[in-house]
């Protein structure tokens, strides 16, 4: 089966998706196919490592986990069923403080904080369904990292509901209250280790 053999009017599930052996990388949001971008680039996937390696860091000897994609995050509606599975997301980093939510095959439920970073093949529809597929499933946070304008957005979830945070740049620093006590300097994130 190839890709160009999905009807992509068609919903599709966690299923489907198992069964699927090409090899662009997709997403399913409520049901709707999302190709990937090709494989990101050099500075997507600095930026992706460094954070990853210093949330995990950071998070040695406690209870949340952290993880890179590709991971499947499964985001269940009504059932844990892979039939009934409509949303099949893969964050490029992703913060996990339940552990009951990690299995073999990846996470099934919200993670605690979705990170994405933006490359220039995402598009705004795709940002809006994650948008809103991250806020109903209940992250608490959703993070967004823009590598050229080295720009960090902050989503933060309040009565089941994202609250936006200001615009934040070099100069700034950011926290969150699921990691007291981490700082995430964005000099140091945006830093080009290239030119020093």
């Amino acid at each position: 089966m190839e890709l160009s053999d999905l009807d992509v009017n068609k919903t599709y599930s966690y299923a489907d998706y198992l069964k699927w052996t090409f090899d662009e990388r997709l997403e399913l949001i409520k049901g709707k196919i999302f190709k990937m971008s090709p494989a990101p680039g050099s500075l997507h996937q600095r930026l992706s490592l460094r954070l990853a390696r210093w949330v995990g860091n950071y998070l040695e000897g406690k209870s949340c986990e952290v993880f890179t994609a590709p991971f499947d995050v499964r985001l269940p509606r009504r059932s844990i069923n892979d039939k009934e599975i409509l949303t099949v997301i893969q964050p490029d980093v992703c913060i996990i403080c339940d552990a009951k939510k990690v299995d073999d095959k990846g996470c099934l439920g919200a993670p605690d904080i979705v990170v994405e970073i933006l490359s220039p093949g995402n598009n705004k529809k795709e940002l809006q369904n994650k948008y809103e597929v991250y806020e109903e499933a209940g992250v608490l946070e959703y993070w967004i990292i823009q590598p050229l304008e080295k720009t960090f957005f902050k989503y933060i979830l309040e009565d089941n509901h994202f609250k936006a945070s200001k615009l934040l740049t070099i100069g700034d620093e950011v926290t969150s209250p699921i990691l007291p006590g981490f700082i995430l300097n964005l000099d140091e994130l945006f830093a080009d280790k290239n030119n020093n």
